[in-house]
């Protein structure tokens, strides 16, 4: 007896020392209070906002376009003219080789050129033009010239047209009218990305909402369990329960302690895949505050026009959009190679004007008479006589070719039209994929709606039955078992 009462006093005595220990704990604790969580109060309109601003999936997207516009000036510049020159240096000495070259001994011959040239391809009808200025200024020994030194220009105009092969449409255009498809195809990209982002944005800020309230559930859940355990271990206490009995009960507070533990991970889990989306690379530092949803979930039936939503989606997907303008660019390329099987037919104009200058010399009688006198006959007279056109050269030609047989641009061509065929019947079959999903969504939208409302009469019915078991238990006309069930089903019910 002295033994039992020993141990009773030992155990007060424990209680009363875990109860100092707890109270300065909590005294400690009290007086140095942790720091406050940082928290970012955040409504789903706020989010898709920062979204938009700093999501670095469309930061990357959005850079598309500027690469196209890259891709449209390079098709451009094939038609940037092109300027050309030439400087060149030349002395010859030759040996005379019968009595008309010109010199007892040898021959001397120098020659500068002063060269310059402008070519470029024009954006009508595929055709090119070249502008050549040559000069040269040359000085001889040879007693047969007439200048020395001798100045001379010359202007040259070439302009060549084709008239079958490359007069539509020809490599260059049709380079630059696909690099203007392309580029109309990344402004749907990025409107495409925008879209995909505002719906994850708005998946994930309803995900945190609902893990948010999971939680609340799963708590409530661990209450009840609770308060069952504290009213079971009152009843083993005054007999009316076995100890054993206990042990279910306690294993159901345990059980429901783990769900509010998987719930919290699961609210910082989707806290993490709404930062993701929202913050970019310079918001490192905003993720350490918690995000804290101000918008509820509410629910507001709406009823679905199936007809005008497969249209609408029809007339505004941006994969069918994406999928047509590719086809648009197939056909630019179809109508060039169509257009290169056709003969190479080429007309060119050339024009030239011609002037020389320098000193003449003046011949007496014989052959090659003496030289008695120089006239210098300057550059600018060299430029009038250009200028002018006192020495005009006119040629005008037409080239043919045309390859014997099947050439490769028939090949490309075939090739190039059963490729559109393909991508035509892949349109026509994304639009009827489109068309299923469309409905699919509007059952699954109408089925919901009256789901919404059988889980709402279910969980009422579950709290009914819930109170129903817990005044049978107490009445002892049921067992422990059934009102942890009930409880296990209020707790579905309310998720």
């Amino acid at each position: 007896m002295f033994g039992i009462r020993r141990s009773a006093v030992g155990a007060a005595v424990m209680r009363a020392l875990v109860g100092l220990s707890v109270f300065g704990a909590a005294a400690v604790h009290a007086q140095t209070p942790a720091a406050p969580e940082p928290e970012r109060r955040l409504s789903v309109t706020d989010a898709v906002q920062l979204a938009l601003e700093q999501n670095a999936d469309l930061e990357v997207v959005r850079l598309t376009p500027q690469l196209q516009d890259l891709g449209v000036s390079q098709a451009r510049a094939a038609w940037a003219p092109s300027i050309t020159s030439l400087v060149q240096g030349d002395n010859r000495n030759s040996p005379p080789n019968s009595f008309l070259s010109g010199g007892q001994t040898k021959v001397t011959n120098t020659q500068a050129l002063y060269n310059f040239g402008l070519t470029s391809a024009l954006p009508w009808y595929g055709s090119s033009y070249r502008v050549g200025w040559d000069n040269y200024r040359s000085t001889t020994n040879n007693q047969f010239a007439n200048f020395s030194p001798q100045t001379g220009s010359t202007l040259s105009l070439n302009f060549t047209q084709p008239l079958l092969r490359n007069f539509k449409i020809d490599g260059n255009r049709q380079q630059l009218q696909v690099s203007r498809k392309n580029r109309e195809i990344s402004d749907v990209q990025v409107r495409e990305a925008v879209a995909s982002t505002t719906r994850s944005v708005k998946n994930a800020y309803w995900d945190l909402v609902f893990a948010i309230n999971s939680l609340d559930v799963q708590r409530q859940s661990l209450d009840l369990a609770q308060r069952s355990l504290k009213e079971n271990r009152a009843r083993v206490e005054i007999g009316t329960m076995a100890p054993i009995d206990i042990v279910q009960a306690e294993a159901e507070v345990a059980q429901r302690e783990e769900a509010v533990i998987v719930a919290e991970a699961a609210i910082a889990r989707a806290e993490d895949q709404l930062r993701a989306l929202i913050y970019g690379e310079h918001a490192a530092e905003q993720w350490a505050a918690r995000l804290v949803p101000t918008d509820a979930a509410t629910f507001t039936p709406v009823a679905v026009d199936l007809q005008a939503a497969v249209q609408q989606a029809l007339d505004a997907r941006t994969d069918l959009q994406q999928a047509q303008k590719t086809i648009e660019a197939n056909d630019i390329s179809i109508r060039y190679l169509r257009n290169q099987i056709m003969p190479d037919l080429n007309a060119s104009v050339d024009y030239g004007a011609t002037g020389i200058g320098g000193s003449q010399f003046i011949r007496g009688a014989g052959f090659p008479g003496p030289v008695i006198g120089s006239v210098n006959r300057p550059f600018t007279d060299v430029l009038g006589d250009i200028v002018r056109s006192d020495f005009p050269t006119w040629t005008f030609a037409l080239q043919l070719s045309y390859p014997l047989g099947n050439s490769s641009a028939d090949v490309s061509l075939a090739r190039a039209k059963l490729q559109n065929q393909q991508s035509l019947k892949q349109l026509n079959s994304s639009k009827i994929r489109v068309a299923t999903e469309v409905r699919e969504t509007a059952r699954t939208v109408t089925t919901n709606a009256k789901r919404v409302d059988a889980t709402r009469s279910s969980r009422a019915l579950a709290e009914k039955r819930l109170e129903a078991e817990e005044k049978k238990f107490q009445a002892g006309m049921t067992t422990n078992f059934f009102v942890l069930q009930a409880q296990r089903d209020l707790n579905q019910a309310r998720n």
